[in-house]
């Protein structure tokens, strides 16, 4: 199979996972957004060559983006952060990373926001071998 087959039947394989995902409630929203012109000539270029729609192309690629961030480390770590310091709300969490992450983050929060357990080092075993260090905190630091 040659390299421009493989491509068109990829798409048209996406495009059918999308038809199969799309239920109704992902009822389309007309979004109007302005775009350099060669970007929109060559996307119309590729949308005639597979014989699509530009707007599925769109959706698409649009959908991929998401996918790849919100799969990434970098944007985890970033809408973890911010929900731990209140810059997000719950259901925000939620759409960006998934109901079963939002909800581990939660649980997370949950438990760091608790006052830590006062135990005591256990004294029927040595585990520093004699080299054990004791830090005190700072008198400003509540934690």
């Amino acid at each position: 199979m040659c390299k421009l087959c493989a491509n068109a039947e990829t798409v048209i394989t996406l495009c059918a996972e999308l038809a199969h995902r799309m239920s109704a409630s992902d009822d389309p929203r007309r979004v109007h957004f302005q775009s350099p012109e060669y970007l929109v000539d060559r996307l119309d270029a590729i949308a005639e060559l597979f014989d699509k729609d530009r707007t599925d192309l769109l959706v698409e690629a649009i959908r991929e983006y998401i996918e790849d961030t919100a799969d990434s480390e970098t944007f985890q770590e970033l809408v973890a952060t911010k929900y731990y310091d209140d810059q997000l709300e719950f259901e925000t969490v939620k759409q960006l990373v998934g109901a079963e992450t939002a909800q581990r983050l939660r649980l997370l929060k949950a438990d760091l926001e608790d006052e830590p357990l006062d135990l005591a080092a256990p004294d029927d075993v040595d585990i520093y071998d004699g080299d054990a260090t004791v830090v005190e905190p700072a008198g400003d630091d509540e934690r």
